[in-house]
């Protein structure tokens, strides 16, 4: 696009460009640091193929968003991230993800998903107070021996999840009072918990009204500084606010990936950018 042209709603909220190729050389040594990476994965549900050789890698303290149609992979993708959908019958996955090097099938699952912990499309608040929502994953880890200390970690997860002020006067209230958007933050609080090393959020906004959508993305600006995200929407405008990478996904397959800005502006690929420009989807 050249200087003299409008500038469209988009490309007013985008991000710095980041191009992958270009990490380290414009970034840092940092921004190269891998900490998810996919090889050759292939996910099948039964006879159906869902996934087909998706190779990805996801950089350490960096927003990486999933976009494409319903039923194009990316949230069965992002669940075979933290083996979540060896929960479903007859499923069989091949192709290696390795977490900071370690295939991620060599950890014990819990230990996984402690390190890299998960959030819903909807909020899903157990029925508890907002307190002992925050400490169940505490609790389960052995984390909870103290009582100061669980206090304590129960405060820093609600203030890391940007919820504390508004809850911090009642914390033995069912969390079933709290608002949608409050109960996401207080879902995203209990993920923050036991310190994940890569939180995945599954459409965490799908369910919110703008205000609340607004203060999950601030949030998430937030957090990459701690630990890595990996979001999938679909929300195009949401990850071009959010995401310093983005990969298109279609029919099981991984499209393209690049910087955001490159996806949204210079895509590639002819259906990335068919489907960044709205022709379909």
């Amino acid at each position: 696009m050249q200087a003299s042209a409008p500038k469209s709603q988009m490309e007013l909220t985008m991000p710095t460009p980041t191009n992958s190729s270009a990490l380290g050389a414009s970034e840092g040594t940092s921004a190269s640091t891998i900490k998810l990476s996919a090889t050759d994965l292939n996910f099948h549900y039964g006879s159906f193929q869902a996934l087909h050789g998706i190779s990805m890698k996801i950089y350490a303290n960096r927003v990486t968003a999933f976009i494409g149609p319903s039923g194009c992979g990316k949230s069965t993708f992002l669940r075979t991230l933290n083996r979540l959908n060896e929960a479903v019958r007859n499923t069989r996955v091949d192709g290696t993800v390795l977490l900071d090097g370690q295939d991620i099938h060599d950890i014990e699952v819990s230990e996984l998903r402690r390190r890299v912990g998960m959030v819903f499309q909807r909020s899903n608040p157990f029925p508890k107070s907002i307190f002992e929502n925050v400490a169940y994953g505490l609790r389960i880890n052995g984390m909870a021996s103290n009582r100061a200390r669980l206090r304590e970690a129960v405060e820093q997860s609600l203030r890391r999840a940007a919820l504390w002020d508004e809850v911090k006067d009642k914390l033995n209230q069912s969390a079933y009072g709290l608002s949608g958007g409050q109960q996401q933050r207080l879902c995203i609080a209990r993920a923050l918990a036991v310190n994940p090393e890569v939180l995945l959020l599954d459409e965490p906004c799908s369910a919110l009204d703008p205000i609340a959508t607004a203060k999950i993305e601030d949030l998430i600006f937030q957090l990459k500084d701690s630990c890595t995200i990996v979001i999938v929407t679909h929300n195009m405008q949401q990850a071009a606010r959010v995401a310093d990478f983005t990969g298109f996904f279609l029919l099981g397959r991984l499209i393209e990936f690049d910087g955001t800005t490159v996806i949204f502006k210079n895509p590639a690929k002819k259906e990335t950018e068919d489907y960044v420009t709205g022709r379909f989807g």
